[in-house]
């Protein structure tokens, strides 16, 4: 999983903690590093669901990082069945939002699936991005 250039500290349960209390205050930085920890199982159980609740909430804000990674579970039905439809279209947002890591998730996922699978992806993205990320 991709890490914020921040990286994430020594000391996991006393930042889980912050984290936590920041990322129900609704910041994006605090609701990717939680997705970060809990997929990593770095200050806290190790959680795939639970990463995947944290990545959604940052993505669901432009968080081009937690579209990346939420995309990538997707990709690899880490925490959520695997869906590709789900994962080219959190790796197009994030590609969208100037995020290389999303374009190759993206193009990774494209091989795997149909023109119709494609161009569903394509348009759910588009509707994202209409939507400012509701409902996404």
């Amino acid at each position: 999983m991709h890490r914020n250039g921040f990286g994430v500290p020594q000391n996991y349960k006393i930042a889980v903690k912050w984290y936590t209390i920041a990322a129900k205050q609704g910041n994006a930085l605090a609701q990717f590093n939680l997705g970060v920890v809990y997929g990593d199982g770095e200050g806290v159980q190790q959680n795939n669901r639970t990463a995947v609740k944290w990545y959604r909430l940052a993505a669901n804000q432009g968080d081009s990082s937690a579209q990346t990674n939420l995309g990538a579970m997707y990709a690899f039905g880490t925490g959520v069945l695997k869906d590709y439809v789900e994962a080219y279209k959190w790796g197009n947002l994030a590609a969208a939002n100037g995020n290389k890591k999303g374009a190759k998730l993206r193009d990774f996922v494209e091989k795997k699936m149909t023109p119709t699978q494609i161009e569903t992806a394509q348009r759910l993205a588009r509707e994202c991005v209409k939507n400012k990320y509701k409902g996404c």
